[in-house]
């Protein structure tokens, strides 16, 4: 089938694949001829996604309109794109269109896949004869290859030889463990039948390419998340060569948990019933659960305990909890027939608030029918009934003593700002006169004290009104109290100690001033906060006018409330006013910032934020990072050394006597010499030479010429930091004498000869005649 004509002909230079690294300026050139028989005009334009937009910086397409006439070739048009200077590595998709909408409508327009591929930079500069190698496909951090934990991610790596000579090739993932990947170079050809040989290395002849696979295939227990493995290629014939590129990986979340019920003793009489609860993390994710257990029947006959309470999970994982059932009250276990069955089902909530299985394992308790023996018992109560009214009144006189029991925290470890919350049990309460809840820690606490004189206190039998109260009665003489709040929220080791003191008369024999007591141990942890990692200037020295560039590193950016720069000088005075960024939930608010700024693995890296330098001197800078989780404490670093800010450089304008600057003057005795300048700069000093003494800027200064006058004369500008060389400009002076006119001789008259000095006269001319 013969291919259709277009009568627009596109020359694209360079063709394919173009590289650079950040901050580099990349150059396409494109000719179009137009081969129809009509002229026409012509549009280029580009056609990319948000991504390529933040890579180039382009808020809009770049666009170019060519009128051309039939058989005519355009000029060379030339884009440019500017690649960001924190761009991540990668390969970037964008396509050029030439579209001629009004003259070639059914043949426009026409479109152009093309790609950018930023290199990592620590990779070498390419050179024309370099190999070079590609990755399919490619991917950039907005575009990465989905792993599925049921098969391989398979990669393609394209090696191009570009140089003379044939060459060997090996790849390698520096990044990674050996588990994580395999290498499949292609053979070679040469194995023979039987042999087995291992293919090493990528061999190709001049100019031509090959192709090597690369297989990821990630351990059972690597977490859910987004990595970026270092791919690098080494050439044989050029080991120092540094050839880099990056894959986009994203592992997605599997939240599969795996959970088994055994019974152990299911059928009890008077012991308690057992269970084990197999838990396996089949998921890529840490689970951190809380067992708990609910009834499946209208009334809940029990009361239960895990050992753990709480578990950990990593991927791959599992662990084993104990459950223990008691069923109450004593008085519901049946007489006669098959048992008391109690239902129930596991209840499991995760801290996180993970996706949890949609069913949960379920369980039976049955309590057995009381022996037949003990209607024995019954007869002997009903004989014994006398005796028993006998007991009853000496228990009234004398009830089983107060007992404090089960004093524990929710947590023995917990965060800062989490408040402590402790949980007891007292039985036979009523004979209670005061609760005393002392502490002893990092932080001063005062005792609390519940008064029971009246009855149980209302801060501890009411609770809010959507809440249920901390102290219930249960069996009417058992006090259980649960999730008391202490007010203690300060990090640091606390041991608590809960005294029940007794109510005075209450027995025959009354344990007057009789204490109980327990202690239990917590520990608050300090919060995490953001730490600040790094923080540097590019360079240690400016010029006054330009901008301080400054890069810093912050560990746990979600941390984050605010970011502060500030600047002292060497004798305490500020910089300028602090400058702070804001954030809002670990996410920048000032998009210039915001550009300038990459997170990745819970780093927030910004760099060469610029710092405009408006003052002269030596500072040092300090960024403190504020947290927004309520910690009192912040991370904070300063610069390794002092910035010297240089003031900017001086220069002599102009220094001229009588309106020239010839270097070489010639002055007449018994004029007058103008001398006038102009400097330009800042904390300067000006100096007028050979008199050495300190003027203005900018002035002027008019001297008469005699014989006294300087040979020399110069300005001398110095700089009084002492950061910058003088400079110096001056002239050389001739002064001509001033010539005495000669007498003219009259005629007839003889002249007198002149009268000699004495040879010790100090006059060595002649004295003048009268």
């Amino acid at each position: 089938m013969q291919a259709k004509f277009n009568p627009l002909q596109v020359i694209i230079n360079p063709p394919g694949i173009q590289f650079g690294m950040p901050g580099d300026t990349i150059e396409l050139y494109i000719v179009v001829i137009n081969q129809g028989n009509q002229s026409a005009v012509i549009d280029l334009y580009f056609v990319f996604d948000e991504v390529f937009q933040n890579l180039t910086g382009w808020s809009s397409s770049p666009r170019e309109s060519l009128a051309l006439a039939p058989g005519q070739n355009s000029d060379e048009v030339r884009f440019e794109f500017q690649i960001a200077a924190n761009a991540l590595p990668g390969t970037y998709d964008y396509t050029l269109v030439v579209d001629s909408p009004l003259h070639y409508p059914q043949d426009t327009p026409i479109t152009f896949a093309n790609q950018i591929k930023v290199l990592l930079k620590e990779q070498t500069a390419i050179r024309v004869n370099d190999p070079t190698f590609s990755i399919r496909p490619n991917t950039n951090p907005n575009k990465p290859l989905i792993f599925n934990s049921s098969e391989y991610l398979q990669v393609e790596i394209i090696v191009d030889n570009r140089s003379y000579l044939v060459d060997r090739f090996r790849l390698s993932c520096p990044d990674l463990d050996d588990d994580w990947f395999t290498i499949n170079y292609p053979a070679t050809g040469f194995e023979g039948p039987g042999l087995v040989s291992d293919v090493t290395a990528l061999e190709l002849n001049p100019g031509t390419q090959g192709q090597i696979l690369l297989k990821f295939h990630p351990p059972g227990d690597t977490l859910a998340g987004s990595y970026s493995p270092t791919i690098r290629l080494y050439s044989e014939n050029s080991p120092d060569l540094v050839l880099l590129d990056l894959v986009y990986i994203q592992i997605p979340t599997n939240y599969r948990l795996d959970i088994e019920l055994h019974t152990i003793l299911g059928q009890v009489s008077r012991s308690l019933g057992k269970y084990e609860f197999s838990l396996a993390n089949q998921g890529n994710i840490v689970r951190e659960l809380i067992l708990n257990l609910k009834s499946r029947d209208e009334e809940e006959l029990y009361t239960y305990k895990f050992d753990p309470t709480e578990v950990r999970l990593l991927p791959n994982r599992g662990a084993v909890a104990n459950l223990t059932v008691k069923p109450k009250p004593w008085w519901r276990r049946p007489w006669f027939g098959a048992g008391l069955v109690i239902n129930f089902q596991l209840d499991i909530k995760d801290q996180q608030n993970l996706a949890l299985p949609n069913t949960l394992p379920q369980g039976t308790l049955v309590w057995k029918p009381r022996p037949w023996w003990q209607f024995i018992l019954l007869i002997l109560a009903i004989l014994g009934l006398l005796g028993g009214i006998g007991f009853i009144i000496w228990r009234i006189l004398n009830p089983d003593p107060l007992r404090l029991e089960n004093f524990s925290a929710n947590d023995s470890q917990i965060t800062e700002g989490d408040e402590v919350a402790l949980n007891w049990e007292v039985h036979q309460y009523k004979q209670l006169k005061k609760l005393v809840l002392t502490a002893k820690g990092s932080q001063p606490i005062q005792p609390i004290t519940y008064d029971f004189s009246n009855g149980i206190p209302e801060t501890l039998g009411k609770g809010s009104a959507n809440e249920i109260p901390p102290c219930q009665v249960q069996d009417k003489q058992e006090l259980i109290c649960s999730n008391v709040k202490t007010g203690v929220k300060t990090k640091g080791n606390y041991t608590f100690e809960l005294q029940a003191f007794y109510r005075n008369g209450i027995q025959i024999f009354s344990p007057n001033n009789k204490v109980a007591s327990q202690t239990t141990q917590v520990e608050i942890a300090e919060k995490q906060i953001a730490e600040v990692l790094s923080f540097q200037p590019d360079k240690p020295v400016y010029t006054k006018g330009q901008n301080i560039l400054l890069s810093w590193a912050i560990a746990r950016p979600l941390l984050l409330a605010q970011i502060q720069i500030a600047g002292s000088a060497d004798d305490g005075t500020l910089y300028s006013e602090p400058i702070t960024y804001k954030f809002n939930q670990g996410n920048i608010t000032d998009p210039k910032l915001k550009k300038l700024c990459t997170q990745q693995n819970q780093q927030l890296r910004c760099t060469n934020i610029p710092l405009l330098a408006t003052k002269a001197g030596n500072f040092g800078f300090e960024i403190k990072a504020f947290p927004n989780n309520g910690s009192q404490k912040t991370s904070f670093k300063k610069t390794e050394s002092k910035i010297g800010i240089l003031p900017k450089p001086f220069k002599i304008v102009s220094f001229r006597i009588n309106g020239s600057e010839q270097p070489n003057l010639v002055l007449k005795e018994g004029e007058s010499a103008t001398l006038s300048w102009s400097v330009e700069g800042e904390n300067i000093q000006v100096k007028l030479l050979p008199y050495g003494n300190d003027v203005s800027a900018v002035g002027s200064m008019k001297l008469p010429v005699n014989q006294a006058f300087p040979p020399q004369i110069g300005l001398l500008v110095n700089d009084i930091s002492g950061k910058q060389q003088p400079q110096q400009r001056g002239f050389a002076i001739t002064v001509l004498k001033k010539v005495e006119p000669t007498p003219i001789p009259v005629p007839g008259i003889n002249p007198i000869p002149p009268i000699l000095p004495p040879s010790n006269s100090p006059f060595k001319t002649p004295l003048p005649q009268r």
